[in-house]
């Protein structure tokens, strides 16, 4: 049993280390180690199109865990005065376990459907010759991933909210305070560290997607979708680099979220 789960550990992680390992390589050849350098590193940060799509999945992942984060949490709050929570609790899940090539090809097709009702209202009822139209881009993958993502803010949030201590939410009501004073003072700082948690995950889950975005992205280039399309003609070091970087912040990101969901609520 030691040596099966010690070659299942093996078969899982050796390859990214591997990749790693080439991210190195001194040489042009991906599968090849010729000699330590890091020259690759700097190569991949030069290219242009790789600092574009950066920053497109940087905004994007940011902007998405933002909303996710805000309607996550006002959800799991509305949640929280729910008396049978099972349907709700199982639509929530299944947002999470639904594959993602499911959720980008339904995606897809939501907001098609969308835009062929409101892009002739546009036009209908614009004054100028050229009315605004919709289309996909920056806005179809914010919305898909803070979609996504916001099923999982609520679940954590709302595990959050399972364990608060509501005689502090009653004594704050029998001083008389607001429900919004209670909200700021005593909820939401009990709630914070999980909002933050959700929050982190959100932006790497919106970060590392590929298949929703690939569906819903347009024009649009991501960091995911470059690496895809940059594989396709071969891996070579400069990709391993950017593979290592990306798991170096998607690591970094989901440990910062643990710990955050480790911190103890406020004592008072």
């Amino acid at each position: 049993m030691r040596a099966f789960v010690i070659a299942v550990f093996a078969f899982l992680y050796l390859p990214i280390v591997l990749v790693v390992l080439f991210s190195f390589n001194a040489g042009h050849h991906a599968s090849e180690f010729t000699g330590f350098s890091v020259q690759w590193y700097g190569k991949a940060l030069s290219n242009p199109f790789l600092v574009e799509a950066l920053k497109n999945s940087l905004f994007i992942a940011t902007t998405s865990a933002l909303l996710a984060a805000v309607f996550g949490t006002a959800a799991a709050l509305g949640l929280a005065r729910v008396g049978v929570r099972t349907v709700f609790d199982g639509l929530l899940g299944a947002a999470i376990v639904v594959p993602g090539v499911v959720i980008g090809i339904s995606t897809l097709v939501a907001l098609v459907q969308l835009f062929a009702v409101v892009n002739p209202f546009l036009a209908s009822v614009w004054p100028g010759d050229q009315p605004p139209r919709l289309s996909l881009g920056y806005g179809s993958i914010i919305a898909a991933h803070g979609l996504f993502s916001m099923a999982l803010v609520t679940m954590i949030v709302g595990t959050r909210l399972g364990s608060l201590d509501r005689n502090l939410v009653e004594a704050s009501s029998d001083l008389y305070a607001t429900p919004l004073t209670t909200f700021r003072s005593i909820v939401l700082p009990q709630i914070m560290p999980a909002v933050v948690a959700g929050f982190l995950l959100a932006f790497t889950f919106s970060f590392d997607d590929f298949i929703v975005a690939f569906f819903v992205a347009g024009a649009q280039t991501t960091l995911p979708i470059y690496v895809f399309a940059s594989i396709r003609r071969g891996v070579t070091p400069e990709i391993n680099a950017i593979a290592t970087i990306v798991l170096v912040a998607s690591v970094l990101l989901v440990v910062l979220a643990q710990w955050q969901l480790r911190q103890r609520k406020p004592s008072n």
